[in-house]
């Protein structure tokens, strides 16, 4: 069977092809350009496509898409929300997703940027590329004995939470379910407000549903200390980006740290460097000096991504089998 990948990385291309040629009877294509309106009739005759989160799979691209044969996707992500998934169901296809992956590269991104945004890295580097070793501005501090508010407290929650404790820091958590290995740690859940309130430094860890998002709109954000760091690593629809605006040009906030944009879709792993970016909000973020934005690489180590794409062909490997696992989303209709 032929498979397309949409909105494959220079990096992931070569691990794609060595994973699918491994199996010996599959073939797949890896194509730079995200799957959309514009772009889904490349996967014409192919009856599977591989594709990442920033790519549409809304109505439209999923009546092309299965019109001219494809009848089985493989998410190489653990979010959906790029997925009309009862669109997909009508239409007989089927849908996967990558339902685990390594915790500790999103944990350890998030704290890379929590520690950037504290410590002024960005803005040190720049002034010694010119030779400008002053330490004006620059000045951080612990976070040993200060406290880590963890919005959600799953597996990736739990790897940050880890990583805090060793800093020794007070540990609180928010979450539909308490986690008894954060309970361990010392972790103690208390409602979102209280979090906010008391944290130094906020990292969320929440998938964005309905009702996560704006999970930290205008109100929460004001809730927080003037001086708390802020970390996103999880999906950019959790924060109200434009109330965020609100309060950096107010002067709040040590740093914020975002591997996430709630429109990051078509800017995100795309270079926009000779072109004019008309997201103004995006464009206003960039320019605080306290904030770092990343463009969704948290989950990108070899160790993470070898497990995506090592799932992503086993998914395909059941669907060709007729078998089922967790990680599918839309399962095949029934074979008359």
């Amino acid at each position: 069977m032929d498979i397309l990948a949409f909105g494959v990385q220079t990096d992931e291309r070569p691990l794609i092809e060595k994973a699918f040629r491994a199996e010996g009877h599959h073939e797949v294509r890896c194509v730079g350009v995200f799957l959309n309106e514009d772009t889904a009739p490349i996967a014409a005759g192919y009856e599977a496509v591989s594709t990442s989160v920033n790519c549409d799979l809304g109505n439209r691209v999923l009546q092309t898409l299965a019109a001219a044969g494809t009848r089985m996707v493989a998410q190489r992500s653990t979010g959906f929300n790029n997925i009309e998934l009862k669109v997909a169901e009508r239409l007989g296809m089927t849908v996967a997703r990558v339902s685990y992956y390594s915790p500790f590269s999103v944990a350890e991104f998030a704290w890379t940027l929590g520690m950037a945004v504290n410590r002024r890295v960005v803005r040190a580097s720049n002034r010694t590329r010119d030779f400008d070793f002053r330490l004006d501005g620059l000045m951080g501090r612990d976070m040993h004995g200060r406290t880590a508010g963890v919005l959600g407290t799953g597996k990736i929650g739990e790897a940050f939470t880890r990583i805090a404790h060793g800093f020794g820091m007070r540990l609180l958590g928010w979450d539909v379910a308490e986690n008894p290995a954060c309970l361990a740690l010392g972790m103690e859940y208390v409602p979102k407000q209280q979090l906010l309130a008391e944290a130094d430094l906020v990292s969320l860890h929440v998938p964005l549903l309905p009702q996560t998002r704006n999970l930290l709109d205008a109100a929460a954000l004001r809730t927080m200390k003037d001086d708390a760091i802020l970390v996103n690593s999880s999906r950019g629809g959790l924060i109200d980006s434009r109330a965020l605006v609100a309060e950096l040009r107010e002067g709040r906030f040590t740093g914020v740290g975002l591997d996430v944009y709630e429109a990051e879709a078509g800017l995100f792993f795309l270079d926009k460097s000779l072109e004019v970016v008309d997201d103004d909000t995006l464009a206003r973020l960039v320019t605080f000096p306290n904030v770092v934005v990343t463009s969704h690489q948290a989950y990108y180590t070899v160790d993470a991504v070898g497990q995506i794409i090592a799932t992503t062909v086993d998914n395909v490997l059941d669907y060709v089998a007729g078998r089922r696992s967790d990680n599918v989303l839309v399962p095949a209709p029934p074979r008359t």
